[in-house]
């Protein structure tokens, strides 16, 4: 086993804990330490005069290759996180550091790369996500715990709940495990979006009206509370429903009892009630827009969910949570963000909160085919400013397709065909470069594109 140039640090190479491989001009590896043996499970003398995509068979090696970059631009790159595959399949995460490889003549004579396995450490994140998960929620922060803590008592109180918040912080997904941990976690759980409904619709569509109630009233519809009964009806954005409805809500509350539109006798609900709201209720009782009597039977027992920005330690919990859900729904196999992705998605405000986060990881898995997600996978505006005159790679064209008239809200179903589109376009509609760019299966375009004509955009 020699080193290039003889320089006199071989022991020390094979000494540290980190895989260390270089390559020479022509890409053949010409040195592999013990721990490089050891992590990828590659005997040095089986590695030693390979290819090094042929050694490694690394996430980047299709594309992106960390040293080609350092040779090609005589420029460091360091700590990015990438996945390697055993001979035997494993892939392990490792996070790599690469730089140029110059003579004692100066001259340029290959590469250097650096590789630290990450496994335990993405283990003991899994481990930590598990600690920290109930119910499908996730999070470790003081605010979320103490709210985990009473979640089943007052799951099992029977009790009208009230939960507040900025939109995306999970409303919903608390008030499923209210009724998942209540005692009729068998019966149905029933969601009304009271402020997406205009007054009239909002009464039929709560209590249900009988046939002849109106023009086209042919015949009897039950309402939610019909439908929720012996279960869970979740009253979602609860501040917003008008004056009318509030009335007739109050009297649910206090005698269990509603009427259908066009009914002549009054109906029971044994639906347990629960309320979520982004507004302050309060305010809105003080402004005469909410009843105050309404408000205080919905106030029973309160939960109040903080937003995001205030629980960025849940934040890497969140990550691998959404990632390993997207994998599965997505038949992908990302590994998870790398350093520099992640310390952008800490710093990052979320005034969109969790549901901005998801949406976030949604659209860079468009981008990213597998391996880790990088920087050029998030969307343009949290990238990191740019100098004036850098070229544009075919990924960031990809994105700057997706982000044309941004000006304008698009739904994620949206963006993907729109990239969908662009990609072909660019590649005068040859589909595997599509794919190519895009990071995606032939399969996945092909459903994408039965799915969204091309508007021309």
């Amino acid at each position: 086993m020699s080193f290039p140039g003889h320089i006199p640090c071989e022991a020390i190479m094979q000494s540290i804990a980190d895989g260390v491989f270089t390559v020479d001009r022509d890409w053949n590896v010409t040195f592999f330490n013990r721990a490089a043996e050891h992590i990828t499970g590659i005997p040095a003398s089986e590695a030693l005069g390979r290819k090094c995509w042929e050694v490694l068979r690394s996430s980047l090696c299709d594309g992106n290759c960390a040293l080609e970059d350092c040779i090609e631009h005589s420029r460091t790159v360091s700590g990015k996180s990438i996945f390697i595959v055993r001979p035997d399949g494993t892939r392990v995460p490792v996070s790599i550091s690469a730089a140029p490889l110059v003579g004692a003549d100066g001259e340029l004579i290959g590469g250097v790369e650096t590789f630290r396995d990450l496994t335990d450490i993405t283990l003991l994140r899994k481990e930590v996500e598990a600690a920290y998960s109930f119910e499908d929620i996730i999070g470790k922060s003081p605010a979320l715990t103490r709210i985990l803590a009473i979640l089943p008592q007052i799951a099992q109180s029977e009790a009208t709940v009230l939960i507040t918040g900025e939109s995306g912080t999970g409303k919903e997904r608390i008030a499923r495990a209210l009724h998942n941990l209540g005692t009729r976690p068998e019966g149905p759980f029933t969601a009304v979006n009271c402020g997406a409904l205009p007054e009239t619709l909002l009464e039929s569509e709560l209590f249900g009206y009988r046939a002849g109630a109106f023009t086209d009233a042919r015949k009897d519809k039950p309402g939610r509370f019909r439908l929720a009964e012996n279960g869970t009806i979740f009253l979602d954005e609860i501040g917003d429903i008008p004056h009318a409805v509030q009335v007739k809500l109050l009297r649910v509350l206090q005698e269990r009892s509603y009427e259908p539109l066009g009914a002549v006798a009054p109906e029971t609900t044994n639906a347990r009630i629960i309320a979520a709201t982004n507004a302050d209720l309060e305010e809105r009782v003080r402004e005469g827009g909410f009843r105050q009597d309404l408000f205080y039977r919905l106030n029973v027992a309160r939960l109040h969910l903080p937003p995001l920005r205030e629980r960025t330690g849940d934040i890497p919990l969140l990550i691998n949570h959404f990632i390993r859900r997207l994998n599965t729904l997505q038949n992908k196999q990302i590994q998870g963000v790398s350093e520099d992705v992640l310390a952008i998605l800490m710093r990052h405000h979320f005034p969109g909160n969790i549901r901005e986060l998801e949406n976030i990881l949604e659209y860079a898995f468009i981008l990213t085919g597998s391996g880790f997600i990088q920087l050029e996978h998030l969307p343009d505006s949290m990238q990191p400013a740019a100098p004036l005159g850098t070229p544009s790679s075919p990924r960031s064209r990809a994105r700057a397709s997706l982000q044309a008239d941004a000006d304008a809200p698009m739904t994620m179903e949206q963006a993907k065909c729109r990239a969908a589109h662009a990609a072909l376009r660019r590649h005068n509609g040859k589909r595997m470069a599509a794919c190519r760019e895009l990071g995606i299966t032939k399969d996945t375009l092909r459903s994408l594109l039965s799915r969204c004509p091309d508007t021309g955009e």
